[in-house]
């Protein structure tokens, strides 16, 4: 266990991004009840993805994470989970055909709940009220009660994670991804699309290598890994007493884990090294996520590896780099060459959207021409330093949103009030995710045959 290191223990420590909460008494009796409920996730789990993740750091796998800008109780529901599922599940086997290596797969679902803001309060009409901190912290309707944060909702968030994770093991487990389905991932809004043809033309020489192996003797009965796949849910952990109430000890292990997501992140806005969020996770052994914004320092960021991660473990920490299109190659390789000169094992991942988000006709955006110039850059970057691009962290949905502008076909300024219904960011639309997938396949390409060069020249 980490050094002088509780559950609690960052309770003692400045902490930022959290809720003021009017009724101490009822918060801390929720945490309670959340505390003597079964773990979301299980400490083995989490161990088998960071044993995953430690592949990605060793330049062996590649890391897809992706989902929900901030999940909502209202638009919880079995098919909003399953078009998610097999949007994801598209992206995954282009990357994992392009590549010729194994994907991580890991979902910003089962807990993506809470969101930090940029101000404590929001005004409209004149009125300002608390700021909309995500569903499991307060309602986002414009109202003084809604805004109110109830910790009732913590339970409500418990309980909504219990319900996807359910559908998403089944899904995962029972069959659903078996590589035989690989043409029924499509959805219909896709359909007929430039990436529908691309991917169609993908399943059709994936089912004719199952077909093959079908024949000598190689099919999903007898050989799982054709039939299931792995997929691992991660959140920000943003709120402490939550991630404190689900933090448990591994019976086997003895360490502790946080049982409410196989992986946690801290976010741009609350890594600083002496505070609360970075306190709380340094004690746990899941897998962690650290953003880097354009404020990070090479020292500073050095500092936070060997507090998060001072075993050196490959697998215990992704790097996730969200700069903005114009300023990766400014803040990129400062970053890369302080770790690689300490020799600290991370896992590099893009998040291309946080840094891309602007204003269109009152509604946040995100330009896919951004996103996708923000992740060449990044791959460019890594080619230029010798180390891999381990992965890219998006949010995206697998309904037929109009959120982030252009893409093969483009949705345009004025279409953004069509379909507009993230509670919070922008995100990709299944047929933007695909497109990006098939342009992030082509970079794994050009980097895969450019190391294939590398060893018949050393050869």
């Amino acid at each position: 266990m980490a050094k002088d290191w509780t559950p609690s223990s960052w309770r003692a420590k400045p902490v930022m991004q959290m809720p003021d909460y009017p009724d101490p008494a009822a918060l801390a009796e929720t945490e309670k009840r959340l505390a003597s409920f079964p773990p979301l996730v299980f400490a083995g789990e989490a161990r088998k993805l960071t044993r995953a993740l430690g592949e990605v750091a060793e330049g062996r796998a590649f890391l897809l994470q992706g989902g929900d800008c901030a999940e909502s109780f209202a638009e919880h529901g079995a098919d909003n989970i399953r078009d998610f599922f097999r949007a994801f599940l598209q992206m995954a086997i282009v990357l994992t055909f392009a590549g010729a290596q194994p994907v991580v797969k890991v979902g910003r679902i089962a807990g993506q709940f809470a969101k930090p803001r940029s101000s404590d309060t929001e005004t409209k009409d004149g009125q300002t009220l608390p700021a909309y901190r995500g569903d499991i912290v307060n309602g986002i309707e414009f109202d003084a009660a809604s805004r109110i944060p109830n910790p009732e909702r913590q339970i409500m968030a418990y309980r909504q994670s219990a319900a996807t994770l359910n559908l998403l093991r089944a899904f995962a487990q029972g069959g659903y991804a078996n590589l035989d389905n690989v043409h029924q991932w499509m959805l219909g809004f896709v359909a007929g699309s430039p990436e529908a043809e691309r991917y169609r033309a993908l399943a059709d020489k994936i089912s004719e290598t199952m077909g093959f192996m079908r024949a000598i003797g190689i099919d999903a009965e007898n050989h799982p890994s054709l039939r299931e796949t792995d997929f691992f849910t991660s959140h920000e952990a943003l709120l402490l007493g939550y991630e404190e109430a689900m933090t448990r000890v591994d019976s086997t292990s003895g360490d502790w884990y946080s049982t409410s997501g196989h992986m946690i992140w801290i976010g741009d806005r609350t890594r600083q090294l002496d505070h609360a969020h970075v306190e709380f996770c340094r004690g746990v052994k899941n897998p962690l996520g650290l953003k880097c914004g354009p404020s990070s320092d090479p020292d500073d960021l050095i500092r936070l590896i060997d507090r998060l991660n001072p075993e050196n473990k490959a697998g215990r920490l992704t790097l996730i780099t969200r700069f903005g299109h114009e300023r990766v190659e400014e803040c990129l390789p400062k970053l890369i060459r302080a770790v690689e000169r300490e020799g600290r094992k991370v896992v590099w991942s893009c998040d291309p959207m946080h840094g891309n988000t602007i204003t269109l006709n009152r509604y946040k955006t995100r330009p896919f021409e951004r996103i996708l110039a923000e992740v060449e850059a990044f791959f460019e970057v890594h080619r230029a330093e010798g180390t891999h691009p381990g992965g890219i962290h998006i949010e995206m949905t697998g309904k037929d949103v109009t959120e982030c502008t252009g893409g093969a076909r483009p949705i345009l300024a004025e279409d953004l009030s069509d379909r507009y219904h993230t509670h919070c960011d922008p995100r990709l639309n299944a047929n933007q995710a695909l497109e990006l997938a098939f342009l992030v396949a082509e970079l794994l390409k050009k980097d895969h045959a450019a190391a294939e060069m590398k060893v018949k020249a050393a050869g």
